[in-house]
């Protein structure tokens, strides 16, 4: 009997995640997205909504955990709001996919949020967001964003506090924009430049890092009342300085002295080299044909309304969405755009869809000034 394998690292990115937006999820009808229970009352007032994706299904997640994902989850993230001056209600609806999110998972949640979109009449401006990647729409839905390794059934109100197993969350960033990760459980994965959390279940430790900011202390801090009321208020908690730390305190007695060969790295980065691409999705010829339009300087009167176009600004990727495109235009611009991205040296990047006519998606208005 063979042991179990380690999920593979955005494996989402070697999947047919291309059939987003194609025949397959456009056969999703308004009826059939009528009829999951998990769609009742989405999009009814103002707020937020968060969905995670168990077994093909989709389930509701906790409101006192909102910000919080697990890197092998994937979610749907509905935020409904009005505009000033007007009662018409607005949506961003976005899918979430961690580092470690089975193909199922992922995959449903791109069908799913497609039939979330149905529901609603089209309103709503569909996202994808990758672990670590995320927008700057979506990163101000919340205070901070907790990614915390494997999946949500391994949390600690799931397991009795002696079971408990030790995470090393990291704190670090400016101001709003602070990621909170967990980390391998070493010595060697803390540093003197940012905020650390030993979780050790009803002992914890905040160990600051003698050149971490004030942003990052405080926010540490913030996290630590939260949990202690999560738990009861059982939890013992103890501040130390890295300048008055011994490295024989107890904090260190669950830590290993290194990181594992396989231990997860929290260091990715986006590759920004590259000019931003402007590409054409037009079926004029009788075939469906992708070409490239324009680098460098793009402005907005080079879309057509006719066709769909791809703008890839190495950051940021928009699919537009013109009013007179076809049906097979229409259907295939999500797989295009996946296509191009896993070619790409930036394939996590944020994805939008954004149709003319519709609501201004303020990312892609941004980019043009």
């Amino acid at each position: 009997m063979s042991g179990l394998r380690k999920a593979k690292k955005y494996d989402w990115k070697d999947s047919n995640m291309a059939l987003f937006g194609s025949d397959t999820d456009k056969k999703v009808k308004k009826e059939s997205a009528e009829t999951e229970p998990a769609w009742k009352g989405a999009g009814q007032k103002p707020g937020l909504q968060i969905w995670r994706i168990v077994k093909f299904k989709v389930t509701d997640w906790p409101t006192e955990d909102y910000g919080q994902f697990y890197s092998g989850d994937s979610y749907i993230i509905l935020n409904t709001y009005k505009e000033e001056g007007n009662e018409e209600l607005l949506y961003d609806v976005h899918f979430w996919i961690g580092k470690y999110s089975t193909q199922d998972e992922y995959g449903t949640a791109a069908y799913k949020t497609v039939e979330l979109d149905t529901m609603l009449d089209d309103k709503p401006v569909q996202h994808r967001e990758t672990q670590g990647f995320e927008c700057d729409m979506f990163k101000g839905y919340f205070d901070a964003i907790s990614v915390m390794k494997g999946g949500a059934d391994t949390g600690f109100r799931r397991v009795l506090p002696e079971e408990y197993k030790t995470r090393l969350l990291k704190f670090c960033g400016l101001k709003k924009s602070i990621a909170v990760t967990e980390v391998p459980t070493a010595k060697s994965s803390l540093n003197s430049d940012d905020v650390f959390i030993i979780d050790m279940g009803l002992q914890v430790y905040q160990y600051n890092g003698s050149n971490a900011n004030k942003d990052e202390r405080f926010r540490a801090t913030q996290y630590l009342q939260k949990l202690k009321s999560d738990r009861g208020g059982k939890v013992k908690v103890e501040v130390l300085d890295e300048r008055d730390t011994s490295e024989e305190d107890p904090a260190f007695n669950n830590l290993k002295k290194d990181r594992d060969d396989d231990d997860d790295e929290d260091d990715d980065e986006v590759d920004t080299a590259g000019v931003p691409t402007l590409y054409r999705i037009s079926d004029a010829s009788g075939n469906i044909e992708f070409s490239e339009v324009a680098q460098g300087k793009i402005s907005k009167s080079m879309l057509d309304s006719k066709d769909v176009f791809i703008f890839d600004n190495v950051t940021h990727l928009f699919v537009w969405t013109g009013s007179g495109a076809s049906i097979d235009e229409r259907r295939n611009a999500m797989s295009y755009a996946h296509k191009h991205l896993m070619k790409s040296n930036h394939p996590t990047i944020p994805v939008t869809c954004v149709c003319e006519g519709g609501r201004s998606d303020k990312d892609f208005e941004a980019v043009f000034k």
